[in-house]
């Protein structure tokens, strides 16, 4: 029986990929706390694990009409972001994939009316930086599967799409981590005042007040637990245009109980803004 060995929201902004000169001169000579803190993640929690799989939910793979899982065996290439080619040029990847959980993953969703799973292995699939941007950290000898973010996707489903993770992960053998890879609110400043904003202070480059307020509240609910309570917070919290519709977090905890998950967050790195954005790496022991 497979199991569900740890999960986090992870960062993947583009200053984590850039040379450590580049980093500091975007924040007033300091370097970003998220860079050290994901090296810390890995070598703290991810490797003692000795996961088989790595599943990321990835909030720039937007899709319409269904969940969308990549079930590739192996996936490498060279990745240029279309984004911001000018940070991400021409990185490479290599990716062994978990073809059978992300079919059993879909087969979760057979029969049913209310929600449908697609795996998908055509070699041609795009891959997006919320997963490329991770590998360099915390990638070890596990296989790396994506999820997408169903655009269409409410609350609910993206609950549902998490618990049809953790029932699939049972029925497999695997022990998994799962990767929620985004943001918290995710305003960005206008093109014209961005270049002012590019530290690393949320308190002076979070978009609005009222974002980062929003951000420290869901920070400090995930460090007491309270999920229930995000839960809760979700359609208030939308008014800051939370990354990915929050989708990444919602299927993290969908696999991790939904309202009755309890697990508390340990952080690592502080709580930052990149453009105007909120940023942190929170991750929850499932197997304490």
């Amino acid at each position: 029986m497979g199991s569900i060995v740890g999960a986090a929201i992870v960062s993947h902004v583009p200053p984590l990929v850039l040379p450590e000169e580049t980093r500091r001169e975007l924040n007033n000579g300091e370097d970003t706390t998220l860079f050290a803190g994901l090296h810390q993640l890995r070598a703290e929690k991810l490797a003692p694990l000795d996961a088989d799989t790595v599943v990321v939910i990835d909030t720039h793979w937007f899709t319409t009409i269904e969940h969308i899982v990549a079930s590739h065996e192996r996936r490498s290439g060279l990745y240029t972001s279309e984004e911001l080619p000018r940070g991400m040029s021409q990185m490479p990847y290599d990716m062994p994939g978990d073809p059978e959980l992300a079919h059993a993953w879909a087969r979760e969703a057979n029969g049913r009316d209310d929600t449908w799973i697609t795996p998908i292995d055509d070699p041609h699939l795009p891959v997006h930086y919320p997963t490329i941007n991770l590998l360099p950290f915390l990638q070890g000898d596990e296989r790396w599967m994506s999820a997408g973010v169903c655009q269409s996707g409410t609350p609910a489903d993206f609950l549902l799409f998490g618990q049809m993770l953790a029932d699939a992960i049972a029925k497999t053998d695997r022990r998994v981590v799962i990767l929620a890879s985004g943001g918290l609110s995710h305003r960005f400043w206008p093109l014209q005042e961005l270049r002012a904003h590019e530290a690393a202070d949320p308190d002076l480059h979070i978009r609005t007040p009222e974002a980062c307020a929003a951000d420290r509240k869901v920070i400090a609910m995930l460090k007491a637990g309270d999920h229930a309570g995000v839960l809760d917070f979700v359609p208030e919290f939308s008014q800051h245009a939370p990354e990915g519709y929050f989708g990444h977090y919602l299927t993290m905890v969908g696999a991790l109980g939904g309202r009755n998950c309890t697990l508390t967050a340990e952080q690592f790195g502080e709580y930052e803004a990149v453009a105007g954005t909120g940023q942190a790496h929170l991750w929850f022991d499932t197997t304490n």
